[in-house]
């Protein structure tokens, strides 16, 4: 049974919520490019990231990184490790390109704050560990251990990162996700499953003009299985198949021996998933002597909403209130690391910063949103037990 701590644990000092503070903050981090595929970058901020944990009660653990993805980085509170605690997933990568910072410098224009990746998710990062220090700053530690795992491959699916989240999600009694708020600060209590797929499609070349009898084509074959992958799209119940990549042939005057796509799936549950992902895998030829292999699997399981994550949600809701700022959840098709948490372990994601732009060259944080943001994860720390 879930339990939490009565809402009057002692406060830290309200400098510790010092909005120009905690956004120098975030700015160090943001100004290290982290591109998943810049192992070296990722690195270079997991270096500071690490030394910012120096002199707090934790221990750390570097995960050398593999398959050239960047080292993850675990730092557990140095009491509560004995018992099922808070875990708090974050991810350091992001999908600009290098450079990008040229386009996109960080600078501050009103309320909001732009530069690569300060929506998703180094703000939502930074703010998790700024509310850590700030719990470090008084007399009470948290009743359960914090384990904040600091991940270096999600921004593609988390594959050097899955087996560690899922391992310590176990192990872990409440989930918490900085990924960044939704549509004007909505907290995120339900995620889409993602499975993704690629078509292999083989047919018979043929001089287009002189002997077209001969040629089998591929990518007439293909235009078959993007109708039928798009057939299977189903609003009504939270279903999307999309073509997203496709390539096929080598010049205009020959029939195309080969043709090839990506496929992206979105699902609501596991029922759908596995009814989504058996279809797509079934697809067959309708071509004589044309083959079609179809690979992949469900690469994030569906995140429904819990009795768990409800209570986690409805508590988080109440310290909101008491902080002065109403928290709504909502349901999104993205997927996230929490997909792999939720259906074992009580999670609650959309915890980071509010903003808009994630991805884009205009990405950016409401600056209004750190101070709240933040005072609610050091009160879920404090309070959840």
């Amino acid at each position: 049974m879930i339990r939490f701590k009565g809402i009057d644990a002692p406060m830290a000092s309200s400098n510790w919520f010092d909005t120009k503070t905690i956004l120098d903050g975030i700015r160090r981090w943001v100004e290290i490019e982290t591109p998943t595929e810049a192992p070296d970058q990722v690195n270079r901020l997991v270096s500071l990231v690490a030394d910012h944990y120096r002199d707090l009660p934790v221990t750390l653990e570097r995960v050398a990184g593999v398959d050239g993805c960047g080292d993850h980085l675990l730092a557990r509170s140095a009491w509560g490790q004995d018992q099922p605690g808070i875990l708090v997933l974050s991810h350091l990568d992001t999908v600009h390109p290098l450079g990008f910072i040229e386009r996109l410098p960080f600078k501050v224009e009103g309320d909001s704050a732009f530069g690569p990746g300060i929506y998703d998710m180094k703000g939502g990062a930074y703010i998790a560990h700024h509310a850590f220090r700030a719990l470090c700053a008084t007399a009470e530690r948290s009743p359960l251990g914090i384990t904040h795992l600091f991940t270096s491959d999600e921004e593609i699916g988390s594959p050097t990162s899955r087996a560690l989240i899922e391992t310590e999600g176990r192990k872990a009694k409440y989930v918490l996700v900085t990924e960044p708020a939704r549509d004007g600060g909505k907290i995120v209590t339900g995620r889409k499953g993602v499975g993704r797929f690629q078509v292999f499609i083989k047919g018979v070349p043929a001089h287009a003009g002189s002997r077209p009898e001969d040629g089998r084509s591929a990518v007439r074959e293909l235009a078959n299985i993007i109708l039928a992958l798009e057939g299977m799209n189903d609003p009504a119940r939270g279903v999307s198949v999309n073509v997203g990549v496709v390539r096929g042939g080598t010049r205009p005057n020959v029939t195309p021996e080969e043709a090839y796509a990506e496929v992206d799936l979105r699902v609501l549950s596991l029922k759908d998933a596995e009814e989504f992902v058996g279809k797509i895998l079934g697809l067959t030829s309708k071509t004589e002597g044309v083959t079609v292999k179809i690979t992949g699997e469900l690469n994030r399981p569906p995140y429904e909403k819990s009795n768990a994550g409800a209570s986690l949600y409805e508590h988080a809701k109440t310290l909101a209130g008491e902080i002065g700022f109403e928290l709504i959840d909502t349901h999104t098709g993205g997927g996230s690391d929490g997909n792999f948490t939720a259906p074992h372990t009580g999670t609650l994601d959309g915890l980071g910063v509010d903003g808009k732009g994630a991805h884009t060259d205009y990405e950016q944080l409401y600056v209004s949103s750190l101070n709240p943001r933040a005072r609610l994860l050091y009160r879920l720390y404090q309070t959840l037990r």
